[in-house]
């Protein structure tokens, strides 16, 4: 049984807020869609941006319809969820939610239904769909939008497999940054990343990946690869979490002295900003190859160092990271701290 989508009025004056929810799927393959008669496919079904940044998502018709709607949506596959971001006729628009308030169409040409997105957030990646209704028929395009970024690895203070899915969820959200999707952690692995702890994704999944087949993690007759559990329980079963974060409109920089947590906070805050979140200096890493060989206190309470040239005495691995020093004494262990401040 395909998706049933329900459909509310398209009417400007009197859309709500949610105007379509897919049915959970029944594992039947949706009919192959008509071919379009008013849309263009768009150049590249991909589109990639930053955080922070403003992003146009193409849609463009070759015809245009005397009487047609547009209406912009993004799919939510994990909650079976399609949420209104703008609804047009062409001449007049309303625009709904969180997103709405920062969308609206480009409209360069009379042909032109883009959408654009101004400011984009973590919450924003996603496949989005450009819908046409002419009467009775519509059509429709869709779009992915991909935020570039880095996912890593997160622990608590107590150690490893502490978190259950909603904890690992807001865990992320804490240091600025949210749960990663299983595609972005296989392509976190095509880069290097490996992890021997199995976390959650966003997906509701639980994974880890291994570039060094090696005894303690999984064996070493497997092969490389993202290693996945079967299923989990998000309330019962607890893992560590693979969080992904993008750029951020700040700076990260670090503070040079001997401070406990408490002195070192003082310092960032004598100097005009925060302590830094672990997203934050994962982001300065990776957008402003941050590097510094001295461990500093961020602000969950462990201490790090991001390295873009590895270097001898700064790590003792191959490859450039943000080294951990776990989660030292607050009050007797002293660092530099790495310090935030917004532009």
């Amino acid at each position: 049984m395909p998706l049933l989508l329900l459909l509310v009025s398209l009417c400007l004056s009197s859309a709500p807020g949610v105007p379509a929810i897919y049915q959970r799927p029944s594992g039947t393959q949706p009919a192959t869609p008509a071919p379009l008669q008013y849309l263009l496919e768009p150049p590249n079904k991909i589109v990639q941006a930053r955080r922070g940044a403003s992003v146009t998502l193409p849609c463009i018709l070759w015809v245009v319809p005397q009487n047609y709607k547009i209406r912009w949506s993004k799919v939510e596959p994990t909650e079976y969820l399609e949420v209104a971001i703008l609804i047009s006729n062409g001449v007049h628009h309303k625009t709904y939610g969180p997103l709405g308030s920062r969308a609206h169409l480009k409209r360069s040409h009379r042909y032109d239904a883009s959408l654009t997105i101004s400011n984009l957030t973590l919450d924003d990646e996603g496949r989005y769909r450009c819908q046409l209704v002419n009467g009775l028929e519509d059509e429709s395009v869709s779009l992915v939008l991909q935020l570039e970024g880095v996912v890593f690895p997160y622990q608590t203070s107590q150690g490893r497999y502490q978190f259950n899915y909603f904890e690992a969820k807001k865990a992320c959200q804490e240091q600025d940054a949210r749960l990663a999707t299983y595609q972005q952690l296989y392509q976190a692995w095509t880069e290097g990343l490996d992890w021997c702890s199995a976390g959650w994704v966003m997906e509701g999944s639980v994974h880890y990946p291994i570039r060094n087949s090696r005894k303690p993690c999984g064996g070493l007759l497997l092969r490389p690869g993202v290693r996945t559990y079967g299923p989990k329980d998000k309330l019962r079963d607890r893992f560590d979490a693979f969080c992904f974060t993008s750029s951020v409109q700040g700076r990260v920089y670090f503070i040079r002295g001997h401070f406990n947590f408490k002195e070192g906070t003082q310092a960032c805050r004598n100097d005009g900003a925060t302590v830094a979140k672990v997203g934050q200096l994962y982001a300065a890493w990776r957008f402003s190859q941050l590097d510094r060989c001295n461990g500093g206190w961020l602000e969950d309470g462990s201490v790090r160092f991001p390295i873009t040239a590895p270097r001898p005495h700064c790590g003792g691995l191959p490859d450039p990271g943000v080294r951990s020093f776990g989660f030292p004494s607050k009050l007797r262990k002293k660092y530099g701290i790495y310090c935030f401040s917004v532009k």
